[in-house]
């Protein structure tokens, strides 16, 4: 079983024939919104994938609440430990730019009420073995208690290490595996401006210190991880992107589902690229996350 704890958001969406430089105002040409949230996408992904998935997370007590959990209930998510509080459910505000490039300003909302006691409840039903998924999307000390807890009970912990906040490299070390795009592991590695080689050389020094398994996502160059001391890549498909929002919570949840369906690394980790290479093919975060037998259709 999968339990993924993060956040729950509705996306505002608008798309324009480029991105915005600072301070400077451009035409849209679309407007759309979506659900969202890296919790909520991770949990679809890994659900649409085919696995049974409990979300744990808050939304508000506003008209975008039940909009944010739909695409969840109607594909049979677990939504029992969302709670419900005072105020606004989280909002991302997203611009997409001709190119499928995106910049996104993330509203916390109701992901900032998420507290250590509901990290307690949630991983309180879990058993030793499952999976745990998290992002940066709800308070540290919510991911840090989970993490922990999680640790304690023998439940397998994946973090994702997003959005980049302050204390990402401190939490980054307390999972059992850790998802990261390049910029990410920058940051967890303490060096800048990586090329291959000083990447791979960093994955192999983290893994030493650490025992973790470490994934870098590099976009249209795939995937790169490191697990039991030996080095893996994956390729995900050559396509035109139409949006990347979610192509990276896509990754992890199919990656999620893999291994609790009992996929080796290295095919988990080509399903999941494979996976988030089809959702760039779909406007949104959650209309676009594919569905396993069409991600079956293209490994």
């Amino acid at each position: 079983m999968i339990t993924v704890f993060g956040s729950i958001n509705m996306d505002l969406i608008a798309t324009t024939e480029r991105l915005p430089k600072p301070g400077e105002t451009v035409a849209g040409n679309g407007f759309a919104t979506a659900a969202g949230g890296k919790g909520a996408n991770q949990a679809l992904a890994a659900r649409r994938a085919g696995r049974y998935v409990h979300v744990a997370g808050a939304v508000g007590k506003d008209a975008f609440a039940a909009e944010a959990l739909a695409l969840l209930d109607d594909a049979g998510t677990d939504l029992s430990l969302i709670k419900h509080v005072d105020g606004p459910t989280g909002t991302a505000l997203i611009l997409v730019g001709g190119d499928g490039e995106n910049m996104i300003a993330v509203v916390p909302g109701a992901n900032g009420q998420v507290t250590p006691a509901d990290a307690e409840t949630a991983i309180g039903r879990m058993n030793e073995g499952d999976i745990l998924m998290l992002q940066l999307e709800v308070p540290a000390a919510a991911v840090e208690g989970a993490l922990s807890a999680a640790r304690a009970k023998g439940v397998t912990s994946i973090l994702n290490l997003a959005p980049l906040i302050p204390d990402a490299p401190r939490l980054g070390r307390l999972a059992d595996i850790v998802i990261a795009n390049e910029t990410e592991f920058e940051r967890l590695a303490g060096q800048e401006g990586m090329d291959a080689q000083a990447r791979e050389a960093a994955l192999a020094r983290l893994h030493a210190e650490t025992g973790q398994t470490l994934i870098v996502t590099l976009g249209a160059d795939g995937v790169i991880a490191i697990r039991d001391g030996s080095i893996s890549r994956a390729q995900g498909l050559k396509i035109e992107p139409v949006d990347t929002v979610g192509a990276g919570d896509t990754f992890c949840g199919y990656f999620a589902a893999s291994l609790d369906d009992g996929l080796d690394f290295v095919s988990a980790l080509r399903r999941a690229a494979v996976a988030g290479s089809l959702a760039c093919l779909k406007a949104g975060a959650q209309p676009s996350i594919p569905l396993s037998e069409e991600v079956a259709d293209r490994i």
